[in-house]
């Protein structure tokens, strides 16, 4: 298989790459390489498999990774704040093997982009236009019609995620992808209080005032049956699997154990442009907001 993947790669660059499809069709391929030569190392650090064809960053080797050794029983995804979707967590996972997707995000424009796709018709891809709120959060998977056992859930929309996962009662996915704060911590279980409303980019000019931290969202899937397993190099997202289902190759970890600290620097000013703030500064700009303290309950100051 390894060979043949190769072959394909050296017949793409001898016809010579052609607009977006063909540069597709060449990372798809890449990955695959590099996934099969990874196949057989050993190491429990999920970052040891990195790799980004589709994903933002290093997310689609880690995919790849646990769902080898993770059994899964329906090759199937739901992945809300896609945004259009081309770049995201599970979109090299539905074109490389194939698995049945369901996407949400609130973006009339975005949406429309993604149906527009060439990558759109040619997969089992579904998809729902609408602002996600708790009270909405499990009648939008429903409406996906997948069997509860999912593969993966993935949730990145950059604002009340905790309450998100903590609303879904309608899936056990056996993969979970949780977008975490990194400026939030390790171990406090902070996160920003609940609004149906909330959108990152006016809840704060800083952009910096959002989701959860890594220790409130560990806690509240391991409420769920969950274990993490690691984060990624760049300090964003958590990787959790069903604990029943934990297989060799793979380590619980604790929040403190997995914690990565953000690489990338995305913070505004109030007219804002970007002011690519370190985290110790980052932090001071969103010191003193509300959070909620998910251990207590109790509302606390950042």
């Amino acid at each position: 298989m390894f060979k043949q993947y190769v072959t394909r790669l050296v017949a793409l660059a001898r016809a010579g790459v052609r607009g977006e499809r063909g540069l597709e069709d060449l990372k798809i391929n890449q990955g695959r390489l590099i996934a099969l030569a990874q196949k057989n190392e050993v190491s429990t650090n999920i970052q040891d498999y990195e790799f980004k064809v589709f994903s933002q960053f290093g997310e689609d080797g880690i995919v790849q990774r646990l769902v080898s050794l993770v059994p899964i029983a329906h090759r199937t995804f739901v992945e809300f704040g896609v945004e259009d979707f081309f770049e995201s967590n599970c979109r090299y996972l539905m074109m490389k093997d194939s698995w049945k997707g369901f996407v949400i995000d609130g973006s009339e424009k975005s949406m429309e982009r993604l149906r527009n796709s060439y990558f759109f018709w040619q997969n089992r891809l579904s998809y729902r236009t609408s602002f996600i709120t708790r009270s909405t959060i499990d009648s939008l998977i429903r409406s996906s019609d997948f069997d509860p056992d999912l593969g993966i859930l993935s949730i990145d929309v950059d604002g009340v995620d905790y309450w998100l996962l903590e609303a879904i009662e309608s899936v056990t996915p056996r993969i979970l992808i949780l977008e975490y704060n990194a400026l939030f911590g390790a171990e406090r279980c902070v996160t920003v209080p609940y609004a149906d409303n909330f959108v990152r980019s006016e809840a704060h000019y800083s952009h910096l005032y959002f989701g959860a931290s890594l220790g409130a969202l560990t806690g509240l899937a391991a409420r769920k049956g969950y274990s993490l397993v690691g984060t990624n190099s760049a300090g964003n997202n958590a990787f959790y699997v069903r604990t029943d289902l934990m297989p060799q190759g793979l380590r619980a970890l604790s929040a403190h154990e997995a914690y990565t600290e953000a690489k990338f620097r995305e913070s505004r000013g109030p007219e804002g442009a970007l002011t690519f703030l370190e985290p110790a500064g980052a932090r001071d700009v969103i010191k003193g907001l509300p959070v909620i303290n998910t251990e207590t309950g109790a509302a606390e100051e950042f």
